[in-house]
């Protein structure tokens, strides 16, 4: 099966040329369907602005995009986040699960393929010190230890899903486009920033003019909303604008995350090795924990089929061999086998907590 023959959901070659043109670049300029579809025009992809517009509504709706809008960087709003694994045996699994998934701390929780540490959560929350208070609170609750895996070494996160159709390398970047604004290195907030930052964090508006409905919602001025949308993009704190796919919609059903026990003087070498690769979504360095957690190297990989997915994953491994010897006992695979929670990250809490 090749990696084409892999996606088989019903799209239109506009559907394709969106997805793929689209999932960053996007213009932030007040009417951007505009530009937008002006470079798809200049791409072969016969299409006005507001029939761009209904498609991109439509994909939402239908479940193909998640959302629309900007991706925001919550590690640069504030607080923190930490990825967390634990045990669960199999006679009590649901009701370790019931427990982790109780705490409002706890944004994603994935059952994953492993003999010992078969669940992994995400915990965000607006004071570093409250981590290892849920973490404590969990551990009494279900008897079990947690182990946290915070991140030491950010090397990519940039989970882009391509389909077979126009536009193939997802090339169109209109991020040049917009008001000429100067980014700060201010870590803080201020109270006007951080009613955005809750108002965009799910979405935007897909309307002719998304950033003047933002405003509205704030009681804003339109272009105070666009240039701080790309003061932050240019800062940091946004890392795109654009669509952002349902993977498993596009079939990318296969969602492996690789661990390596990479010698610790070869990390930041091989770091962005493997985070060159275009199918790596997610690339960190993380602690060990001893004999039970030997790896200390993350690389998330996503696949169309189970066969697509391994040769991903061996050529992850191929890439780590370059530098050093790997051996079977070097790496695993983790699958994920269920989603059992997936509220996503609560900024509202993280950003309040940090404004000036």
């Amino acid at each position: 099966m090749s990696e084409a023959d892999a996606v088989e959901p019903t799209l239109s070659d506009l559907d394709r040329a969106v997805i793929n043109a689209f999932q960053g670049g996007f213009p932030v300029v007040e009417r951007p369907f505009d530009p937008a579809a002006a470079a798809l025009r200049e791409r072969g992809i016969d299409v006005s602005a507001a029939a761009l517009l209904d498609r991109i509504r439509e994909l939402d709706e239908s479940g193909t995009l998640s959302r629309f809008g900007a991706l925001v960087n919550a590690e640069e709003i504030g607080g923190t986040a930490t990825l967390v694994a634990i045990h669960a045996p199999e006679e009590r699994f649901e009701e370790v699960a019931e427990a982790v998934n109780g705490h409002r701390e706890v944004a994603h929780n994935y059952e994953r393929e492993h003999p010992h540490l078969n669940m992994w959560f995400v915990v965000s929350v607006a004071d570093e010190d409250r981590v290892g208070e849920v973490l404590a609170e969990i551990e009494d609750e279900t008897g079990e230890q947690t182990y946290n895996m915070p991140k030491r070494r950010e090397f990519r996160v940039e989970a882009k899903f391509l389909v077979d159709g126009p536009i193939p390398g997802g090339d169109v970047d209109l991020s040049d486009l917009g008001p000429d604004v100067t980014p700060t290195d201010r870590q803080t907030l201020t109270p006007a920033e951080r009613d955005l930052v809750v108002e965009i964090q799910g979405g935007l508006p897909i309307t002719e003019t998304p950033y003047a409905d933002v405003a509205d919602a704030i009681d804003a001025d339109t272009g105070w909303v666009v240039e701080t949308v790309k003061r932050f993009e240019k800062a940091g704190k946004i890392r795109r604008v654009g669509v952002v796919p349902n993977h498993y919609a596009l079939g990318y059903t296969e969602n492996g995350m690789t661990v390596w026990n990479v010698p610790d003087d070869l990390v930041e070498t091989v770091g962005p090795a493997v985070a060159s690769l275009p199918f790596v979504t997610h690339c960190y360095r993380r602690p060990r924990h001893g004999d039970v957690w030997p790896y200390n190297f993350f690389a998330m990989t996503h696949g169309r089929s189970e066969e697509e997915s391994d040769r991903r994953i061996e050529a992850v491994r191929e890439t780590m061999a370059e530098y050093w010897d790997v051996g079977d006992d070097d790496w695993d695979s983790l699958f994920s086998t269920r989603i059992l929670k997936k509220t996503g990250i609560r900024l509202d809490e993280r950003a309040a907590a940090n404004v000036e």
